[in-house]
């Protein structure tokens, strides 16, 4: 059972849906039902009569929130209803009759002249879903908004609307409805699409601030829907996940041997970072793809033992070669270095002094631009954003980043302590 979002169905000895549930961790949840202890009647008698439990993996929260949605609509399990105690499920209400329409949570359908999304079994994921949702798409949430600002409107997240009301915040506030109801159906890929090319278009004429808004909004979105599949992807291929990433990984193969690295195989692929502040308390991060699938068992992270003075290079040079050092841990296929020619570098001298001979990238921010060192030089790739081998090396390199910051976070705090 893989410790990774997606959706659970119990099906009993005849083939019939049981019930349907979503988890951001589809082992520990699942494994939940068969406890000795903590289930109710209602779970009891449910879990006596599961016979197999189907699981599809997805990538994100808001996936697994909609499939579920999806095939309780589809399956209509009773355990779905009997579990729900006779409170009825969310909905996501819009009522889009209103000058300013509202987004609300609601239990039933009762206004034909709203839009609805669900119905979502879960309350307080649709909650969350809705909170990252209002980062990047300002909305009010109540109806009959007091005339008066909000506590929410000093937050970026409401733009009270009976008290700046104006043509132009009209216009912008029915965008930001329509971009939310298109992230509901499942179509947020093209949303972060046009917000990037807004983005870029701002930065080209210097317009900074916009810029930097439009940015906030990607991040923000990118939290709950990069990479997005819609439901109906997932119900006619169970395996997408798992498709997707052989396609990311062998794609990322006929790049790299292209450029000359004779890479058979990607089964594990190990990606480094630094993380300091003016060189106290740096520390680097070890992180692992086996098969293209995130493996935090096998992540590892480093205090650098060096002078306090910030010089990534020789920090990159000394975690390498600590790594290699240690003969017990398998060894990848590939190594990818955050950072540009300096790094990968430095990442190389490592390499020579462990006597490993293993192919390494680097990542450059900026452009996203793949370094690949070829003898004496290097070679620099840049493959367009919707490339399969881009978004996973991106990937490590995010995780990368974050276990490094974490873990960089973790002794400033204990430091400060002292």
């Amino acid at each position: 059972m893989p410790e990774k979002p997606g959706v659970y169905i119990f099906l009993d000895e005849k083939n019939k849906v049981l019930y349907v549930g979503k988890a951001i961790n589809l082992k520990s949840r699942v494994s939940s039902y068969f406890a000795k202890s903590g289930l109710g009647e209602k779970t009891k008698l449910m879990v006596s009569k599961i016979n197999r439990i189907r699981i599809i993996t997805v990538e994100s929260e808001l996936e697994a929130l909609l499939l579920e949605a999806f095939y309780i609509k589809k399956y209509k399990a009773r355990y779905n209803v009997k579990l729900a105690d006779g409170k009825a499920y969310v909905l996501i209400k819009i009522n889009l009759k209103d000058k300013y329409p509202a987004v609300l949570i609601s239990r039933k359908k009762d206004d034909l002249d709203s839009v609805y999304f669900g119905p979502y079994p879960n309350s307080s994921a649709v909650r969350t879903v809705l909170r990252v949702i209002r980062k990047a798409f300002p909305y009010q949430s109540v109806l009959n908004h007091p005339k008066k600002t909000c506590l929410y409107n000093h937050i970026g997240l409401c733009p009270c609307p009976n008290v700046y009301d104006s043509p132009v915040l009209q216009k912008e506030y029915k965008k930001n409805i329509k971009n939310i109801i298109r992230i509901l159906e499942g179509k947020s890929k093209k949303i972060l699409i046009e917000l990037e090319k807004k983005r870029d278009k701002r930065s080209e004429t210097e317009n900074y601030e916009v810029a930097l808004e439009l940015q906030r909004k990607i991040n923000a979105l990118k939290v709950i829907t990069e990479p997005f599949l819609r439901p109906h992807e997932y119900d006619l291929n169970p395996n997408l996940r798992q498709d997707i990433r052989a396609k990311e990984l062998a794609e990322l193969i006929e790049i790299l041997n292209d450029s000359k690295l004779k890479i058979k195989k990607l089964d594990r692929i190990e990606c480094y970072d630094i993380s300091n502040i003016q060189g106290t308390n740096a520390t680097g991060s070890l992180v692992v793809l086996t098969k293209g699938e995130i493996d935090k068992s096998q992540y590892r992270k480093f205090k650098i033992k060096r002078k306090n003075t910030p010089n990534d290079f020789a920090m990159m040079e000394e975690v390498l070669r600590r790594r290699f050092n240690r003969t017990d841990w398998e060894i990848p296929n590939l190594i990818v270095v955050d950072g540009g020619k300096g790094q990968v570098t430095s990442a190389l001298k490592a390499l020579v002094a462990s006597n490993v001979n293993i192919p390494i990238v680097g990542l450059a921010k900026r452009e996203e631009t793949i370094i690949i060192p070829i003898r004496k030089n290097f070679k620099e790739i840049l493959l367009p954003k919707n490339s399969k081998a881009l978004h996973l090396i991106m990937r490590i390199r995010d995780e990368a980043h974050r276990f490094a910051i974490t873990y960089h976070k973790h002794l400033r705090s204990k430091q400060f302590l002292k």
